[in-house]
């Protein structure tokens, strides 16, 4: 009977998601070497080749394609089994920036709960400055946030674009001041959306300031004003309007990852969040 090593089913599925074996060592707090005998080892037990290295490119073999959806059910009951023997409970407090947090949140939380059944996750969602305030002060254990120009730590995750949103009635007569919706004055995408009219010599005018994004959607999708949104969480029935109404490009930012966090369980727990993210951003794109 075929059986598997839970620990060399973990390093196939960490090497499949980053995509190299060095990332992998790192995230499980081991070393190339000993990762790489792992995976020959369960290839050899399953009989068939699940990752194909090149010296430029790590990638899933057609039968690690087939395989990876399994080895991460397999993996998830396992670790389920394994937490209901313990009494120890762990928590996670992640922050999320309102501008970034999108679809993908579902995917984020899914492959935290699927990598430690017994983790509490505490999910905080606010403006940039505010968590990485919360961040420093250790109130949060990791951070994913818009990019802040006076600092250059953390991990990129990815880019982020923007563009200026309205519904298709809105109206706006040249000369007269752009009429936006904003959230409040601590908000990084708002101080970059105006700083970015401000430099272009257009006037403009807050008609609606909202307590979250939720309530700034609300306003753009009433025909209210128009808004600066990441491309990716544009409200559903706005179009974007810079050319329409003569508006500047907004200067595209970073999505970073910061956490000071150490041990191995939460190093896999944080590469888990960075390969969930990267991962459902390729598929949005």
């Amino acid at each position: 009977m075929l059986w598997l090593d839970a620990e060399a089913v973990r390093n196939f599925v960490m090497v499949a998601d980053l995509q190299s074996f060095t990332r992998a060592a790192d995230a499980m707090g081991s070393t190339q070497a000993a990762v790489s005998v792992k995976l020959k080892r369960l290839e050899e037990r399953v009989g068939r080749k699940l990752i194909e290295r090149t010296p430029r490119r790590v990638r899933l073999s057609a039968d690690g394609a087939l395989f990876i959806e399994s080895a991460r059910s397999f993996l998830a009951a396992h670790d389920k089994a394994v937490a209901g023997l313990s009494c120890s409970a762990r928590r996670f407090t992640l922050g999320i920036a309102g501008h970034v947090a999108g679809p993908e949140v579902t995917t984020l939380l899914a492959r935290l709960s699927q990598h430690d059944p017994a983790l509490t996750i505490e999910v905080q969602v606010d403006n940039s400055t505010l968590l990485l305030d919360a961040f420093d002060r250790g109130e949060l254990d990791a951070a994913i946030v818009r990019r802040e120009d006076d600092r250059r730590d953390g991990e990129v995750l990815g880019p982020e674009h923007f563009g200026w949103f309205a519904t298709p009635e809105f109206d706006h007569r040249l000369g007269e001041p752009i009429r936006l919706a904003t959230l409040s004055r601590l908000c990084g995408v708002r101080d970059l959306a105006i700083r970015t009219l401000d430099d272009a010599g257009i006037p403009w005018v807050e008609v609606f300031v909202g307590g979250g994004s939720s309530l700034v959607t609300a306003a753009v999708s009433a025909g209210l004003a128009t808004a600066v949104f990441p491309s990716r969480l544009a409200p559903p029935g706005t179009v974007e309007v810079s050319r329409k109404f003569g508006l500047p490009d907004v200067p595209a930012t970073e999505i970073v990852l910061h956490s000071s966090l150490t041990d191995r369980r939460s190093r896999e727990a944080l590469r888990i969040l960075a390969c969930a993210f990267h991962e459902h951003r390729a598929k949005a794109g």
